[in-house]
C-alpha cells in the first residue's frame, strides 16, 4: 500500500489508492514532467503560471506537527494595475472531523470539538489570516441523517457559546470569521435554521445568512430539523472585502450563485459536510465552475471522518439500516475566476488552507470575459416569471412531420 502525504502507510477506505490527496497519488506516481502537464489541466494557471505556494509562519508548521493536521498555502496573484494597488486578502478554511464519539455526553462533544479546533485557528491566526470559515455545523456531529429530534439539543443562538467562543479569537487576531452553526431563534418560536453567523474583526456580529436550499436525497434528512433559509443573497462588507455564503447544498444550484454575484460578492464561502459515495464527482467542478462563471473567489470546505451514531437508521432509498452516513471526504479547496485552483487539503486528515488572494483579479475577469455583459437577464427573467406561473407552458417548437411514418 501506499504513503499518505504524513509518510505513514494507509489503507484505510477513505484513502485514494492509499493517498490522502488526488494531487499526491498523481505527483508521485507520474513522471514530473507529466505531472507538470496533467496539473495544469487539473488546476490551471494563475497569471499564466502555475499556482503559487507560500510559506508560513514557523509557530503554524509546528502547529499543525504538534496536532496532525495538514496545513498548506497558495497565492493567487492578479496582474498589475495602474489605478488601483493589490487587493491582497488572506483566507484561511479549515475541516476537521469530530473529536470524541457520538454517544458521549453533548456538552463534552462540543467542548472536545472547540479543544480540537483551538490549535487550527491559532495557526490562521498566527499566519496572519483575515477572513477565515469553518465547515457546516462545526460545532456537532452531522446527525441530521438520523431524524432523531435529541439532536436539536446542539442548537444553540446567534449570540451563544460558538459565537462567543470565536468571537475571542477575531479579537485576537483581527480576523473575520464566519461560524456555520445550527441555530435556535429564540424570537420566533425557538425554530431551527442551519446558520452561518459572520463575525467582524472587532468581535461584533456583522450578520447571518440562513441555508437557502435543503437536501432531500440520500440519508440528508435535514428537512427533519430546518426548512429553507429567509435571509435572501446577503453580501457582508467586511474590512477585507464583500463576502458571501452559499452553504453545503445551495452549490448545487446555479441561480443562487449567481444571486451572490448580483449581489457585489468578491469571495462565497461553500461551508459543506458531503459524503463520497454521493457527490465526490461533483465536488471539484460545481464551485469552480461558479467561480469562473461569476467573476469572483469560491473557498469550498468539507468536514472529514466517518460519523457513527447511536442507533442504526434508513432513509426510504431501500438500503439497509445503517449507523453511519459515510465518509466525509474533507478536500477542502479555493477557486479564482480565472479557472485556476488551489490543491485540496487532505481526504481523511483535519486540516487548515491558507490562501492569499488578489481581490482585483475578480475585476479583471469581469472585463475579459464580459459575462455581465453579454449575459441576458430579462430574457432569463421573463422565462421565470413565466415559469413559476400554474398556466406556465414549456416553450418548445415542435416538428410539424415528427409523428408521420416512413
Amino acid at each position: 500500500m501506499e504513503k499518505s502525504q504524513n509518510g505513514e502507510h494507509n489503507d484505510d477506505a477513505s484513502s485514494i489508492c492509499g493517498y490522502d490527496s488526488l494531487h499526491h497519488l498523481l505527483k508521485d506516481n507520474l513522471k514530473p514532467h507529466h505531472f507538470q502537464e496533467v496539473n495544469r489541466l487539473l488546476t490551471g494557471l494563475n497569471c499564466g503560471k502555475a499556482l503559487e505556494t507560500i510559506a508560513l509562519p514557523d509557530s503554524a508548521t509546528a502547529l499543525s506537527v504538534e496536532h496532525g493536521f495538514d496545513i498548506q498555502a497558495f497565492h493567487f496573484h492578479a496582474d498589475k494595475e495602474v489605478l488601483r494597488e493589490p487587493r491582497v486578502v488572506r483566507v484561511g478554511l479549515i475541516q476537521n472531523s469530530i473529536a470524541i464519539p457520538t454517544t458521549s455526553h453533548f456538552v463534552d462533544q462540543k467542548k472536545a470539538i472547540f479543544e480540537k479546533l483551538k490549535p487550527i485557528i491559532d495557526a490562521a491566526g498566527s499566519s496572519g489570516v483575515n477572513i477565515l470559515c469553518l465547515q457546516e455545523a462545526w460545532m456537532m456531529p452531522f446527525a441530521f441523517c438520523t431524524r432523531e429530534k435529541r439532536w436539536c439539543e446542539f442548537a444553540e443562538p446567534v449570540d451563544g457559546e460558538s459565537t462567543k467562543f470565536l468571537q475571542s479569537f477575531a479579537l485576537k487576531y483581527n480576523m473575520v470569521i464566519i461560524s456555520p452553526i445550527l441555530e435556535r431563534d429564540i424570537n420566533h418560536g425557538e425554530v431551527i435554521w442551519n446558520t452561518a453567523v459572520v463575525i467582524g474583526n472587532h468581535g461584533n456580529i456583522i450578520g447571518i445568512h440562513r441555508k437557502n436550499h435543503i437536501p432531500r436525497v440520500g440519508d440528508f434528512n435535514e428537512s427533519t430539523y430546518y426548512v429553507e433559509g429567509n435571509t435572501g443573497h446577503p453580501v457582508f462588507e467586511t474590512a477585507f472585502g464583500k463576502i458571501a455564503i452559499n452553504i453545503c447544498y445551495g452549490r448545487h444550484h446555479p441561480l443562487n450563485w449567481l444571486a451572490f454575484g448580483l449581489n457585489g460578492a468578491e469571495i462565497v464561502f461553500n461551508p459543506s459536510a458531503t459524503v463520497g459515495e454521493l457527490s465526490e464527482p461533483m465536488w471539484p467542478i460545481e464551485a469552480r465552475n461558479a467561480a469562473i462563471a461569476n467573476s469572483y473567489y469560491v473557498a469550498s470546505i468539507n468536514r472529514v471522518g466517518t460519523e457513527t451514531f447511536p442507533n442504526p437508521f434508513t432513509s426510504g432509498d431501500g438500503k439497509p439500516a445503517h449507523a453511519d452516513f459515510g465518509h466525509f471526504y474533507g478536500s477542502s479547496y479555493i477557486s479564482a475566476p480565472d479557472a485556476s485552483c488551489t490543491p485540496s487539503l487532505s481526504r481523511n486528515r483535519d486540516g487548515l488552507l491558507v490562501t492569499d488572494m488578489d481581490l482585483n483579479l475578480c475585476r479583471q475577469y469581469k472585463d475579459k470575459w464580459g459575462f455581465r455583459m453579454t449575459a441576458r437577464y430579462e430574457l432569463y427573467a421573463e422565462t421565470l416569471a413565466q415559469y413559476v406561473k400554474p398556466e406556465f407552458e414549456p416553450q418548445v417548437i415542435r416538428d410539424p412531420l415528427l409523428h408521420k411514418r416512413s
